[in-house]
Formats: structure tokens, sequence, C-alpha cells
């Protein structure tokens, strides 16, 4: 199964809140369970995050993740989110991680932002941009949903 990480799931593993389910998360990513893909948007996030959140990344064996380029099609498909009303402008970002798993037909984005990602109808709205759009449907949990 390919799944997208967002930056949150990575800070997820030296947080207090999250670190339940986003280490044994990245465990199963290291191990083969699942194949990780990431985008420039996260390399980008990650330019100001602790050495120990970079080094998460760097453990993942090349042959378990993807890395996507935050493409003209996905910056069109991140302003479409914006122009749509799905989250607000400043939330540029979360709607390029949303357009590169959708472009990457990913089989699930995971991320711990229940504001702006990880939000039921949030989720029906940017799937619905997606359909309008011809792109498919985009699942989207939290790594609680996968480890529990």
């Amino acid at each position: 199964m390919r799944i997208y990480l967002d930056t949150s799931v990575l800070g997820g593993c030296f947080d207090e809140e999250f670190e339940e389910w986003s280490v044994p998360l990245m465990e199963a990513v290291r191990s083969g369970r699942y194949k990780a893909v990431i985008s420039e948007v996260t390399e980008m996030e990650l330019r100001y995050a602790p050495d120990s959140v970079k080094g998460l990344v760097q453990a993942i064996p090349s042959k378990q993740m993807e890395v996507h380029v935050l493409s003209e099609e996905a910056k069109e498909l991140a302003a479409a989110y914006i122009k749509e009303k799905v989250v607000p402008r400043k939330s540029m970002a979360d709607t390029q991680h949303i357009a590169v798993a959708s472009i990457a037909r990913v089989d699930l984005l995971v991320s711990w932002n229940f504001k702006h990602i990880v939000n039921y109808d949030r989720i029906r709205l940017y799937n619905a941009v997606n359909l309008k759009l011809g792109y498919p449907l985009l699942e989207i949990r939290s790594p609680r949903d996968l480890i529990s």
C-alpha cells in the first residue's frame, strides 16, 4: 500500500500525543509493510524541522519511498481547492499535499492535521473538487486509523 505521509506524521514520532501511532507507522514503512510517498512540499517543510525528524525520512530504505515533485498540475489542483473554498489561502501547503497525493494516486494520505486535512467535511470537499476535475477520490486518515 502506498501512503502519502504529511510532515505532521513525522513530527508525531516525537510528540507525546501522537507517538503511540506515528512510531509504529514509521516502523511499518521501514519494514516494507507500506511504501512511503512524500513530496517536495514535505521536503520544504522538513528544512525547518529538528534533525531527529529529518532522520526519520533518511532512515526509510529508498525502495520503500517515492518522492514526488510539486508539478504545475499539482499547483493548479491546489489552487482549485482554495478557489472552491475547501480551506483558506493560508493553508496552501495543506492543499499542495492533497494535490500531490491525488495526482500520485496514492492509496491513502495520513496526517495529524485535523483542522485542514483529516476532517470529514473537508475530505468531502477535496474529493468533490477531485471528481469535478477528473482526479480520483483520495482516502485520508490519521495514523491511528492504520495502527489501531
